[in-house]
């Protein structure tokens, strides 16, 4: 490998990495940290790279993609300089003798290129058509992959040949004895650590928590307005929510659970949108567009369709006002034109004024939030949990 083209690779390889590292963070904070506030690449609905990390599709086997590309970029550093690293000598003997194997790295790396390329178009339309969110910074690496796929390209050979060599490297490899027992034992390894992500989805909380509350949320007992449960209940449980926060959906769905599990059990529902538009605690945006949806809510509540609106809000990404008005039409007995005239009334936004002003007033910083005998409590807690606490307050198992 010459020297420009080592130099070519190393440095994209570099990019891509520190990529990768910031793609991590940002992953970290999204799914792990409820009080992170929204990366630099959360400009707005469309261009959302928090948005998209908090999807289902921003995981591969329960791994981040974002660790997938730590790796991938490790393996094109490796493959840059693996022919230095197995004439590495120590008192006469060659301690990576065993990277003989990779006999025409330019070609492995070639063919990475092209697959992780064809994989990120995958990726890029699951963003575009169905998440509606783009992550410029995964933007960004699929353009990477490409770029070392074309510098990594052998002068004589073209992307179809690359993949041929490859494969026949790897057949051939599989031929010695002690580099299919190698390949064989790092087979093991990565499936086992994969099957234990895959099943405890300890790096992918956004899908452990859609599992675990896969049951869609129905009105159980409803009793009018916000208020969910049984109506002479004497454990009452106040949850306040942002309709933007992936934490709060899971929030929505347990309490849903726990009336449905529980008798002598209210809950009431609360809005406090982390939006600049209408919360004045916010100093930095962070959701915004979350006011106008719980102002919906507040809305179809004085059509007695609180929770139905609720409940459309948490399960359905919106874009804007246009798609939650088409999604509305499915609540049965809800009168669209009503809503959209009591939306921007005066009396929905004094509500919505009232509950924000009273959450702050009582110390909530942040979503989800409950308070339950005059504490509170902010952030979220496994579902066991709570119901154990609202059994303890008075809650009763049905």
């Amino acid at each position: 490998m010459n020297l420009a083209k080592r130099i070519g690779l190393t440095v994209v390889a570099l990019i891509g990495f520190i990529t990768s590292v910031k793609l991590s963070l940002i992953y970290w904070d999204a799914n792990f940290n409820p009080y992170a506030l929204p990366s630099f690449c959360s400009i707005n609905e469309l261009i959302d790279c928090d948005g998209v990390a908090k999807t289902s599709h921003s995981q591969f086997f329960g791994v981040p993609l974002a660790f997938w590309g730590l790796f991938l970029y490790f393996v094109f550093l490796f493959f840059t300089y693996v022919d230095k690293l197995k004439n590495i000598e120590i008192k006469g003997f060659r301690i990576f003798a065993y990277f003989d194997v990779f006999k025409n790295p330019e070609a492995y790396m070639c063919a990475l290129g092209e697959i992780a390329f064809v994989i990120s178009m995958s990726l890029a339309g699951i963003s575009v058509f169905e998440i509606k969110k783009i992550c410029i910074l995964c933007f960004f690496t699929y353009i990477l992959n490409l770029i070392l796929a074309i510098i990594a390209k052998p002068k004589d050979e073209n992307f179809w040949t690359v993949l041929v060599i490859s494969f026949k490297d790897l057949i051939a490899g599989l031929k010695v004895k002690k580099y299919a027992i190698l390949l064989t034992i790092l087979v093991i390894a990565a499936a086992g650590v994969l099957s234990y992500t895959t099943v405890s989805d300890v790096l992918a909380p956004q899908v452990k928590l859609q599992k675990e509350f896969s049951k869609k949320a129905s009105d159980y007992g409803a009793l009018g307005g916000n208020v969910l449960g049984d109506e002479k209940a004497t454990v009452v449980l106040h949850e306040y929510t942002d309709y933007q926060c992936p934490y709060c959906f899971v929030l929505n769905t347990m309490v849903h659970r726990a009336v449905s599990e529980m008798k002598n059990l209210k809950v009431v529902h609360h809005n406090i949108p982390l939006d600049k538009d209408c919360n004045p605690m916010m100093k930095r945006q962070m959701h915004p567009g979350s006011c106008m949806m719980s102002r919906y809510a507040i809305a179809a509540g004085l059509q007695g369709k609180y929770w139905d609106m609720n409940n459309l809000l948490f399960d359905e990404e919106f874009m804007d006002e246009s798609e939650i008005l088409e999604a509305a039409k499915k609540i049965k007995g809800l009168d669209i034109e009503k809503l959209k005239t009591d939306v921007n009334s005066d009396k929905v936004k004094q509500e919505l004024k009232k509950e924000i002003d009273e959450a702050i007033k009582i110390g909530i910083d942040g979503t989800p939030a409950i308070r339950l005998n005059m504490e509170t409590e902010v952030g979220i807690m496994p579902y066991e949990e709570l119901k154990a606490r609202l059994i303890k307050a008075g809650a009763v198992e049905r």
